[in-house]
């Protein structure tokens, strides 16, 4: 399986000047620094990191994954500037264009690194993303329980 997690600059740097976006795209962008550098402990082929800009010279292109997520809002095609894309070996692709489902693919694979090895890496999150991840936790454990009971 590959990764590419496409990651808007200006966002991670606080140019777009919305701070919860901010946060969450530096928790995205801490979780796939650590599977990069634990990927042999992964399933993973290979993760890659792709930085967006609005500059002339960026036209977004995919760097290892050739999709794209896009929505129409009025009547209009609009690129996620920060997504998440993999891909299997069966060469499906699953595009994540939201930041939240996002983080929670990545954190799946830093639960498995932490599974297969001694280590306990854990990135640091903002409150926003913790509490994504812990919403997460919740509602599969929730999902857990209600399958339990047939």
């Amino acid at each position: 399986m590959r990764i590419e997690l496409r990651v808007c600059r200006h966002c991670y740097e606080g140019e777009h000047e919305n701070e919860h976006k901010t946060k969450i795209t530096r928790d995205l962008v801490a979780c796939a620094e650590i599977i990069e550098e634990n990927v042999q402990h992964t399933e993973l082929d290979d993760i890659h990191i792709r930085w967006v800009t609005e500059d002339e010279d960026d036209d977004g292109r995919p760097e290892a994954i050739p999709a794209v997520a896009a929505t129409i809002q009025n009547e209009q095609i609009m690129v996620s500037d920060t997504q998440l894309v993999t891909m299997g070996e069966n060469g499906y692709m699953m595009v994540y264009p939201n930041p939240q489902d996002a983080l929670k693919v990545l954190s799946g694979n830093i639960n498995e690194i932490n599974r297969v090895t001694d280590k306990n890496v854990v990135p640091r999150l903002s409150e926003e993303g913790a509490e994504i991840l812990t919403n997460a936790g919740t509602a599969a454990a929730e999902r857990d329980e209600d399958e339990a009971d047939y």
